[in-house]
């Protein structure tokens, strides 16, 4: 089977065929490859101490890979993915059940075997800083080779695509704000009354506002973006408020802070969105989007407009639930030299990468949020195309 005509199958069919027989297809032809497993070791849990300094942190089927640990060398060995330390090898996966890796410290050694292994795969390879931010992102250039979507994007800009699409990401956005706070709200209904009023009051507010925004029109986004993020900022600072009503008494949180974070909340926020861009970036790419040309988010030099766009929808349900949930059990979260210390690193990636491969319904069916993630990908550029029109995720609560 042709390359293409892989590329022209509908996501839901691709995605139904692989779960009925899981296979490892070549990204250049599309034929199905023998898989050869020869693992020794054990499948590591969900963070696995290799030694002093190095760490790896999995999804539950080790879709994704965070390798971290000055000294490291990463490289292919036959059907395998292999993490040395000088020349003792400290693990190994089969390339089969690995989608992304990623090397969040460094000192890390890459050989061009493995990036050549990687690409034929169609496995990125992600970067990190030290604040979880992505700094670059290795995939192959076949994964975005269909220039008719990114011509479509571009015209979009112009006309009422462009504004409906944003006008759908902070309806999205707001309601899912609203869900998640009525959904650690509740567990204050008995503990305390007064607090729960406070929440609920949030997310009546937030229910308003994104009724406000729905009922909005204009024939491109240059005409009500102004409007559209004083609604999204207005209701940010409502939501957040509620978040500390939230999380009061676990720990200090005075609001949001996006840049030079010194408090513990937004220190987790900042690090988990971090992971949450990696992913929605490599989406983007698969599904030919060009990350830089946005329509909510204006453009600047070096700044991915179209991934900030698309991240909105998934903040709540992926980092934002995932650190209040880290909070209200109380897990031991240390900061060093402003920053999140290593072990805090490794144990938020750990959440989020478990929150990105839950379980959510989307299209009336369950899907893994991080394929939803893909899906909303492909559903954008479809729209862009001439498709239907995109609705965003909207997870339940």
């Amino acid at each position: 089977m042709s390359s293409s005509v892989i590329r022209d199958r509908s996501f839901q069919e691709f995605m139904d065929a692989e779960r009925r027989q899981p296979v490892q297809r070549n990204l250049f032809t599309g034929e199905v490859e023998t898989i050869r497993v020869d693992v020794q070791e054990p499948v590591p849990e969900d963070q696995t101490i290799l030694d002093e300094g190095i760490s790896v942190v999995k999804t539950e089927d080790v879709a994704q890979l965070i390798v971290s640990g000055f000294g490291l060398f990463i490289g292919k060995k036959s059907e395998r993915l292999v993490v040395r330390k000088d020349k003792t090898v400290v693990y190994q996966f089969p390339f089969f059940r690995i989608q992304e890796v990623v090397v969040a410290s460094r000192g890390i050694s890459i050989s061009t075997d493995l990036l050549e292994e990687l690409c034929i795969r169609g496995i990125r390879l992600n970067f990190w800083g030290a604040a979880g931010k992505p700094y670059a992102l290795i995939s192959s250039p076949y994964l975005n080779a269909t220039i008719q979507t990114r011509r479509d994007q571009l015209t979009a800009f112009n006309d009422y695509r462009g504004f409906e699409f944003s006008r759908a990401v902070v309806a999205g956005k707001i309601r899912n704000q609203e869900k998640l706070v009525r959904y650690f709200g509740k567990y204050l209904k008995k503990a305390d009354r007064d607090r729960f009023d406070r929440v609920n009051a949030v997310a009546d507010s937030l229910s308003a506002q994104r009724k406000t925004v729905k009922g909005m029109t204009a024939g491109a986004i240059d005409e009500k973006r102004d409007i559209l993020m004083g609604i999204e900022g207005s209701a940010g600072r409502l939501y957040w408020q509620a978040v500390g009503e939230i999380i009061s008494g676990r720990t200090e949180f005075l609001g949001r802070e996006h840049r030079g974070a010194t408090d513990i909340v937004n220190s987790m926020l900042n690090y988990g969105y971090g992971i949450l861009y990696g992913n929605v970036w490599g989406a983007a790419l698969n599904a030919g989007l060009e990350p830089f040309a946005g329509f909510l988010h204006v453009d600047r030099p070096g700044k991915p407009s179209l991934v900030l766009d698309l991240v909105e929808e998934f903040r709540q349900p992926v980092v934002d639930r995932a650190v209040m949930s880290a909070v209200n059990l109380g897990i031991s979260i240390r900061l060093e030299n402003g920053q999140l210390d290593k072990t805090s690193r490794d144990m938020i990636a750990a959440r989020v990468l478990d929150r990105l491969v839950s379980c959510e319904t989307h299209n009336g069916k369950e899907y893994q949020i991080r394929s939803i993630i893909q899906m909303q990908a492909r559903r954008l550029a479809s729209f862009l195309r001439g498709g239907k029109s995109y609705e965003a995720f909207k997870f339940q609560w």
